[in-house]
């Protein structure tokens, strides 16, 4: 699938600064990933066995805030995120979303330009996750004030991607 949005990962200048020190001022723990799977932010795939990641806790409105001049407030959140541990390639492309599997459940929550949250809606991913996401991302960006969309794990909340306003 031709996606006509684009899924963004976490930009090279954040990460640099997460592979030293995460949004909630801890140092970046290194280390080997043994089975493989886990969801890097940083090139929007799973990790391989064997690959060096690290687990970083990441605001990506603070950040997002931050170059913009917005304020979210009290919208501002962070949490847990899968990145390599040194630099990597970024993602490859291709077609689909990233993280998106059959019967998994995800949220879009939509932000303005402030970075003051919107709504957000869950999405039921079925057998169609890349057309759910599609059409939850042209819903969003149908209403004009809408800025960007997150979209997360629904189990946990952990931020997937960030999509901007095309």
């Amino acid at each position: 699938m031709t996606s006509r949005y684009r899924a963004r990962p976490i930009e090279e200048t954040a990460l640099l600064e997460l592979r030293v020190r995460d949004d909630a001022g801890r140092d970046c723990v290194p280390r080997t990933d043994t089975e493989g799977g886990a969801p890097l932010r940083c090139c929007l795939r799973a990790s391989a066995a064997g690959e060096r990641i690290a687990l970083v806790s990441y605001a990506p409105l603070r950040r997002w805030a931050a170059r913009t001049g917005a304020d979210p407030g009290a919208y501002d959140e962070q949490g847990p995120v899968f990145i390599h541990a040194g630099a990597c390639a970024g993602p490859a492309g291709g077609g689909g979303y990233p993280f998106a599997r059959a019967g998994v459940r995800r949220t879009a929550r939509r932000y303005d330009s402030r970075g003051h949250i919107l709504g957000g809606r869950v999405l039921d991913l079925g057998e169609d996750p890349d057309g759910v996401i599609e059409r939850a991302l042209a819903d969003a960006f149908a209403e004009p004030e809408v800025a960007l969309v997150h979209v997360r794990a629904a189990e946990f909340g952990c931020f997937q991607f960030e999509v901007r306003r095309p």
